[in-house]
């Protein structure tokens, strides 16, 4: 471990709070301290109220922050009075708990406190920092973690058995560590759980923490046990089977009731533990901390037999449901996390994002398994432990409170041509909606388009059918399957008179508009075939199918030809639930097509400005690309359910289509 401290920076934070966001921000940098939403830091400060009276506040991180992005509104005022006498109660429950806490807040707006308020607040130093930092879970988490503990630190530290987080923690560590704390305590282990140092400055916290994980690390390298040597393994060759990929994600989602995402991972990290000794029992041992097992489940699914895992998820839930005061309802009994030989690993979640967190979350936990093996044996928690943290009140609670998400939330839609114009708001629509989008383009900016992780895009010339295979297979490798395309790619050449209509040019539109579709139309069905709420098409057709214009001849008929292609598919495809549209817009000319030139000589044709040629329909609106994105979203959406082979126009109302 390396201190990031900058003295330049630090000087540049004027006051207690600004250091605070700083410390806090550079544990949160750093992955082997601090996951996903994991860890929290406070610091106490002297505040005088609205009556001049003074106040010692805690501002503790709040519910929702990230400690790598954290801001000063992410920390919650708390009365340091209130927080102290909540310690000195005998029983308080977790939702009790957050009650208080929430009444002893100065401040209406801030985030819910940390559930570590109360522990933070009896630690009697200014600046507390907590982590779950990788090298110390890799220590504790062993048969004899409590004596390596004490070994490396001797005294330095308090060290406090595994208690469930919330009041019971606080309440036990304002019991022990007064009690414990010397002079020369620099930090607190919580076996199976983490560590907490503290400090009369931000730098002191901070280091110390820094400082106590080096000493962790350390002794891990001398026992053999930090760097992980990862050798190159390779896997027996064999072709991708993207139907069976989206068949498994669409059995996953029947399990959870809802679609999901699902991200494959085949490197050397995932090849190296696969071939661990006791790989299948060591990967059955449960999760480093139990605040895992909100992303991760408690076990991983060893292999595809998702109705087997599901079925011990059941047994698991009636067997330890009793602990629970209040009834409980059961979470859905899919994996988040999938082992499998051929496979690698796969992770699970109702969004791209959740998958990522589970990703990230289960490199980590493979790498601790393996340190804590050579260090003695990796040992978890018991099953009741976990589950004590997975049917936590408070986290019921906030599952309670996440609100309805996007429609298309655990959905995946490809979209050609998404660059820019249409396409482009196509993709924008969809991801509004909570979908992940896999957009193509032969423009080499796609790729950088957008930079997230419900996002994919792929370059792609779709007249190259190997090129087509690969973007569908990187499709299935980075979300498990597809439900939307989006068929919108395409070329409107300048115009040309039959007369003077050549076969190359009249190829060239054909390969592009109607080719390149059909061979991604055929490509799609069996994916589409697994969609959970079955598939969806929607083709980017144009008014000219309807109301030809003279000099757009190949144009004008290569559309024509993919909405009857789509019509047709319509047809075909309906009894394997994919429904098939096509949209026909006219005069959008914030998109590619429409150059200068090209908006210029049409205006000219029909005797118009540029200005009255962009209005020139019944309603005498403009139509816009997000326009027809929003509408080609709406065609994927419940209300459309029941609508296939349709063809709808765009276009202000057009009195030729009209």
């Amino acid at each position: 471990m390396q201190s990031l401290w900058n003295e330049n920076i630090a000087a540049a934070c004027i006051g207690d709070l600004p250091l605070r966001v700083y410390t806090s921000r550079l544990l949160g940098r750093d992955k082997s301290l601090v996951m996903h939403g994991g860890g929290n830091t406070s610091v106490k400060i002297h505040q005088p109220d609205l009556f001049r009276r003074d106040l010692e506040l805690l501002y503790v991180k709040g519910s929702g922050w990230d400690l790598e992005t954290i801001q000063p509104e992410g920390f919650s005022p708390v009365k340091m009075s209130a927080l102290l006498e909540l310690a000195m109660l005998e029983t308080l429950s977790d939702m009790q708990m957050a009650n208080e806490l929430r009444c002893a807040m100065t401040d209406a707006s801030a985030p819910a406190p940390s559930v570590e308020a109360i522990l933070h607040a009896i630690i009697p130093y200014k600046f507390v920092d907590h982590t779950h930092a990788d090298a110390v879970i890799a220590v504790t988490n062993t048969s004899d973690g409590r004596k390596c503990i004490e070994e490396i630190f001797g005294g330095r530290v308090v060290i406090i058995p595994y208690v469930m987080p919330g009041f019971k923690l606080a309440r036990l560590c304002a019991e022990r560590f007064p009690q414990e704390a010397t002079a020369q305590t620099e930090g607190m282990i919580l076996l199976k759980h983490g560590i907490f140092t503290f400090g009369e400055t931000a730098r002191e916290s901070y280091e110390r923490m820094i400082a106590l994980v080096d000493e962790a690390e350390h002794y891990l390298q001398n026992h053999g046990a930090f760097q992980m040597t990862i050798p190159s393994i390779g896997r027996a060759s064999s072709s991708f089977d993207a139907e069976t990929r989206a068949a498994f994600r669409q059995e996953l989602a029947a399990t959870t009731g809802f679609p999901v995402i699902v991200t494959s991972h085949d490197d050397d990290q995932v090849r190296n533990f696969q071939r661990t000794d006791d790989f299948p029992s060591i990967a059955q041992q449960g999760p480093l901390t139990p605040d895992h097992v909100i992303r991760t489940k408690r076990l991983p699914l060893i292999g595809r037999d998702i109705e087997q895992y599901a079925s011990a998820y059941e047994a698991y839930f009636q067997e330890n449901q009793s602990r629970s005061a209040t009834p409980l309802t059961m979470l859905d009994p899919a994996p988040r996390i999938v082992l499998d030989d051929q496979w690698g690993i796969l992770t699970v979640g109702k969004s791209a994002k959740e998958a990522a967190v589970a990703e990230e979350i289960y490199r980590h936990t493979m790498e601790v398994i393996q340190r804590s093996s050579i260090l003695g044996g990796y040992e978890a928690l018991p099953a009741g432990d976990i589950f004590d943290v997975e049917y936590w009140d408070l986290e019921q609670a906030k599952l309670q409170a996440g609100g309805k998400p996007p429609v298309f939330t655990g959905e995946i839609a490809l979209v050609t041509g998404a660059a820019s114009g249409i396409g482009k708001a196509c993709a924008e629509a969809q991801m509004r909606r909570g979908a992940a989008v896999v957009a193509l383009d032969i423009n080499p900016a796609i790729e950088s388009l957008f930079s997230r992780p419900d996002y994919l895009g792929i370059r792609c010339d779709l007249t190259d059918e190997a090129q087509i295979s690969s973007a569908i297979e990187a499709t299935v490798k980075r979300y498990g399957g597809l439900d939307m395309v989006v068929l919108n790619a395409g070329i409107f050449p300048a115009g040309t008179p039959i007369a003077n209509l050549t076969l190359a040019d009249w190829d060239k539109v054909m390969r592009i508009n109607l080719d390149s579709n059909l061979v991604l139309l055929r490509e799609v069905y069996p994916l589409l075939k697994h969609a959970p709420n079955g598939g969806r098409v929607v083709i980017v057709g144009s008014k000219n199918v309807p109301a030809p214009g003279p000099g757009a001849a190949a144009y004008s008929a290569s559309k024509a030809a993919i909405t009857q292609l789509a019509r047709v598919a319509a047809l075909e495809w309906g009894g394997d639930h994919i429904r098939v549209n096509t949209v026909h817009p006219n005069a959008v000319f914030d998109t590619g097509l429409w150059t200068e030139e090209v908006l210029q000589n049409r205006a000219k044709h029909y005797g118009l400005t540029v200005d009255e040629y962009k209005t020139n329909n019944v309603l005498k609106v403009e139509v816009t690309s997000r326009d027809v994105g929003e509408l080609v979203a709406e065609l994927c959406g419940a209300v459309f359910s029941r609508t296939t082979g349709a063809q709808i126009p765009i276009d202000g109302g057009n009195d030729r289509v009209i």
